[in-house]
């Protein structure tokens, strides 16, 4: 395939951070802001060697601040955009993530995590970013947030992020980490023809009849962009459905109420996981992102060694699977959460059991994955 093309249709032996470049070019991405940071740099590089000659916009930005407000820009000038950062760029983001939430736009953030806080370990692997991705910025809401675990799901993924963001119009977050973006390996890319995408929503009344942020059925409301003939206001600020700011509690209390409602009631279709062998499992592993690669040998070793154990993977880690953690719960006697950061998504499993299974927190820092071993002597420890 020509590079000219925006879907490489084929098979390619690529990294995570490639992959995830040209899961955004797949989806249609046509402006990139962002400010090169370990270990997502790859992903910056090979979008603005493609972007470019596919006729978008590359901007190399002076912080993540300005890449963040510039992807904002973009979608509502009516262009697919994206930004990608790691560790104390995704923290410098989240004021404006914050306000993409609020003004309801449609964008992609890929944060590679690694290991902190501060500088912390640029080069090497970590999970500690999981609580911000869900509670970094300020006040109420509800987010989407993907976990990839391999280079083709950092393709994939990528994709299905832009189609969540035009769907349910918000800021979705793709949380990687160094090893998976760094990771080397089969990826495949179909035709575009099969790539399903998520048009923009785009309102079919004239410009007299429409308002910016009343709602769908669905609780979203249809999109224009600037420069087609409608008149905006678009604000931080707590506004009413013709986008100016009303500051009294009824209004707050109506909008935020939508912006929550709007997740939580579309959980159904945002919430993607993987189980194996959990049919017969008395004990779960409860992964992500690497930790669910490096968990899978140790699990297959005990289930050999008669152990009933099981995985289920974490894809969708917010909003957050709630109801599926409940009823494998009900039926185990203990989840095992191998994380690398001193317990994060363990809490998680811990308050969606309910107090029905145990749950055992496999905490690890130093930026490299778990040892196999300690899995399995985890297993076998719970087993007894």
């Amino acid at each position: 395939m020509s590079e000219k093309e925006p879907v490489l249709t084929g098979t390619h032996f690529i990294n995570g951070d490639v992959a995830c470049a040209e899961g955004a070019l797949a989806a249609g991405c046509q402006f990139f802001a962002g400010y090169p940071i370990t270990p997502a740099t790859e992903i910056a590089e090979r979008i603005s060697e493609r972007l470019p000659i596919l006729g978008g916009v590359f901007i190399q930005m002076e912080d993540e601040i300005a890449s963040m407000a510039a992807i904002l820009g973009a979608s509502w000038g009516g262009k697919k955009s994206m930004t990608s950062t790691s560790g104390p760029g995704f923290s410098l983001m989240m004021e404006n993530i914050g306000l993409g939430l609020m003004t309801e736009t449609p964008c992609v953030v890929v944060n590679v995590q690694r290991g902190g806080p501060s500088t912390g370990l640029p080069t090497l692997v970590a999970q500690g970013d999981m609580m911000q991705a869900r509670w970094g910025s300020h006040g109420t809401y509800e987010i989407i947030v993907l976990c990839p675990n391999s280079p083709q799901e950092m393709f994939d993924l990528t994709i299905q992020a832009f189609n969540f963001s035009e769907k349910y119009r918000l800021p979705v977050i793709v949380m990687a980490d160094e090893v998976i973006a760094h990771m080397t390996g089969k990826v495949v890319i179909p035709p575009a023809s099969q790539i399903k995408l998520f048009p923009r929503r785009h309102t079919k009344l004239p410009p007299g009849e429409y308002l910016p942020y009343k709602a769908e059925k669905d609780l979203v409301p249809d999109m224009v962009n600037a420069g087609e003939g409608y008149y905006m206001h678009i604000t931080g600020l707590t506004h009413e459905e013709n986008g100016y700011p009303k500051t009294d509690a009824p209004t707050h209390e109506k909008l935020v109420r939508r912006l929550v409602d709007k997740i939580r009631v579309n959980k159904k279709d945002i919430i993607l996981y993987e189980e194996k062998f959990t049919g017969d499992a008395e004990i779960i592993v409860f992964a992500y992102g690497i930790t669910s690669r490096i968990a899978m040998r140790p699990i297959e070793q005990a289930r050999k060694e008669g152990i009933k154990v099981g995985m289920f993977r974490l894809i969708t880690a917010w909003p957050f699977p709630d109801d599926e953690i409940r009823k494998l719960a009900e039926k185990t006697k203990a989840f095992i959460v191998p994380e690398l950061n001193a317990g994060q998504m363990s809490r998680e499993v811990e308050r969606a059991s309910g107090g029905k299974s145990k749950v055992i927190l496999l905490d690890h820092m130093g930026g490299e994955p778990h040892n196999p071993d300690e899995i399995l002597e985890a297993i076998k420890k719970a087993a007894r």
